[in-house]
């Protein structure tokens, strides 16, 4: 029986230029597809991609089986590998993860055992005097060092791999916004408006939503999508800190986590400065305004590791915001990477909540969406 071939103009759609639409774009372009990347910024990865702390995350605190857990351990090799290959700087700094409490002592040796399960063998324990001979600021009573957590060029891997996609003959239009979608014949019609509001359609076999905080639009603009199988939508702001003058540490510092995140931790940049963040505040709509008394609340954060810290050494830099798909009260809440097995619409990819370790993840994400669409 001949099968009834559906003419597109690609084969692949891809909604949004964020990191993960680039890790896309370049997995189908490798594989041989014919890609268009649409997106409406003017450049790509300008939203979550680049408000970020730009640190490649061991995948030590997600829970075992999670995608987030095994996506961290496996894009994080490939992170480091395709970032050596292609020019793009990394700095393997490794990262001291610090308990100052009896009650923070017990929840490392939680964590261990934890980022063991998740295949992070090379965690190693740290008294107070292996500390000090490390980061003699450092204040704490035991402490995690892994050392395979390290940090990235964040704009210059998604440079490297929008070039690359390029050089596979991936489009990309920037400046284009997706206003609608629906399924005919097999394929994906798409209606999208260029910057002077002129509309154009586009079709293609495959859609990916990889839109970040736009998912949930792009996925309800789509005619027939089941609504009901959308997660919720939560927006989580993480403001950060400049530290003013030299480094105190040679290595990321991060405090015992607290409930749906890190902690104040201080990560240092390709150059050696340090920021220090990101707190976490739940906020009901999109404001990059960095609030009052930052300096404060932040130095009474880091008091607890770093007891040499004062406010006036501290001042407020940029802020983040995530795509959560869990509000305040839940503690943890997965990837979501939905398919036709969900949603009914053979495909369409749908990716929901992609905060961290998204950057780290990204290219094992690519991966297992282009595979499950084969």
């Amino acid at each position: 029986q001949p099968r009834h071939m559906i003419s597109t103009d690609f084969d692949a759609i891809i909604a949004g230029a964020g990191v993960i639409g680039l890790a896309v774009a370049r997995a189908m372009a490798r594989a041989g597809s014919s890609v268009i990347v649409l997106d409406k910024a003017d450049r790509a990865g300008t939203e979550t991609s680049s408000r970020n702390s730009e640190v490649i995350h061991a995948g030590i605190y997600y829970p075992q089986g999670s995608l987030k857990a095994k996506f961290c351990v496996k894009g994080r090799a490939q992170l480091y590998e395709y970032c050596k290959s292609h020019g793009v700087e990394t700095n393997r700094l490794g990262k001291i993860i610090a308990a100052t409490s009896p009650e923070e002592e017990t929840k490392l040796q939680s964590i261990k055992a934890l980022a063991e399960a998740n295949g992070v063998d090379d965690l190693q324990w740290l008294t107070p005097a292996d500390v000090a001979a490390l980061e003699p600021e450092l204040r704490c009573t035991r402490a995690l060092f892994s050392p395979s957590t390290g940090i990235v060029d964040a704009q210059g891997y998604m440079l490297a791999l929008q070039a690359e996609a390029e050089s596979l003959g991936a489009i990309f239009s920037f400046r284009t916004s997706f206003r609608a979608a629906a399924k005919q014949d097999g394929a994906f019609i798409v209606s999208a408006t260029s910057a002077d509001d002129e509309v154009a359609e586009i079709s293609a076999k495959y859609l990916f939503n990889c839109a970040g905080h736009g998912a949930h639009a792009v996925a309800t603009s789509i005619r027939d999508f089941a609504a009901a199988t959308l997660p919720p939508r939560y927006l989580a702001k993480g403001n950060y800190c400049s530290l003013a003058g030299k480094s105190p540490f040679r290595h990321l510092i991060y405090p015992v986590p607290v409930s749906g995140a890190l902690g104040i931790h201080a990560t240092l940049d390709l150059a050696g400065a340090v920021r220090f963040g990101p707190n976490i505040e739940w906020i009901d709509a999109f404001d990059y305004a960095l609030p009052d008394r930052l300096p404060e609340t932040f130095a009474a954060a880091i008091k607890t590791y770093w007891p040499n810290v004062a406010d006036h050494m501290l001042s407020p830099s940029y802020c983040g915001i995530r795509p959560k798909i869990h509000g305040p009260d839940a503690g943890f809440a997965d990837f979501k990477i939905q398919d036709a097995s969900e949603h009914g619409m053979p495909g369409l990819v749908n990716l929901f909540g992609i905060e961290s370790p998204g950057l780290t993840s990204s290219l094992a994400i690519a991966d297992h969406v282009v595979a499950g669409i084969r």
